[in-house]
């Protein structure tokens, strides 16, 4: 009996120190688990910030200046037009509105083009600058969102222009080499309106 008491001593001593050794492995698997998960989360965070939060206030911010321009008068232009590029917009010489007509009497009036998609290169009077909350700032060093608009006229229409404002942040999260998220809103405006 005294073998057998041996024997399973022996046994015993074989193991010692093996649930110890199982779990530094198991907590370093969990450990390589944990910073891949976390590496996604980074990047889902960084997708949602930009491209849900960013991209949504750009669409905001378009769509104010949209309903801005849009309740100017169709023939609202560079003699004494609406200075929209301020918040209240005022009436004065240098304001763009709606860049104006050519023939404001007539029925319809010609209707003439002005300013620029291009937030890179934007036409002077039909820019303007706002700050992470969304107001407007004079200092272009200080902007969060730029908003660019443009006046056309369709080709072969007669009372008619197209107004299009693009809006665009400054900064994206996360990766700089990402495209900045930007929205464009179009609409039509018809004379007498």
């Amino acid at each position: 009996m005294s073998q057998n008491n041996i024997s399973v001593s022996l046994g015993w001593k074989s193991q010692a120190g093996a649930l110890l050794l199982e779990c530094m492995i198991s907590l370093s698997i969990l450990l390589v688990v944990t910073g891949a998960v976390m590496g996604l989360a980074t990047i889902a965070t960084s997708t949602t910030e930009t491209q849900g939060h960013l991209a949504a206030r750009t669409t905001e911010y378009a769509q104010d200046k949209m309903e801005q321009l849009l309740a100017l008068k169709f023939c609202d232009g560079p003699t004494n037009g609406t200075d929209t590029t301020r918040f209240p917009a005022v009436v004065n010489a240098g304001g763009t509105g709606l860049a104006g007509c050519n023939n404001p009497g007539a029925n319809p009036p010609t209707a003439l083009a002005g300013g620029s998609l291009n937030p890179a290169s934007p036409a002077a009077g039909y820019v303007d600058y706002l700050d992470a909350s969304g107001n407007l700032v004079a200092n272009t060093a200080a902007w969060e969102y730029i908003r660019v608009w443009q006046i056309s006229v369709p080709a072969g229409s007669s009372g008619m222009k197209e107004i299009s404002v693009l809006a665009q942040v400054r900064y994206t999260v996360g990766s700089q080499t990402a495209a900045h998220p930007q929205s464009v809103v179009a609409d039509l405006k018809t004379f007498p309106f």
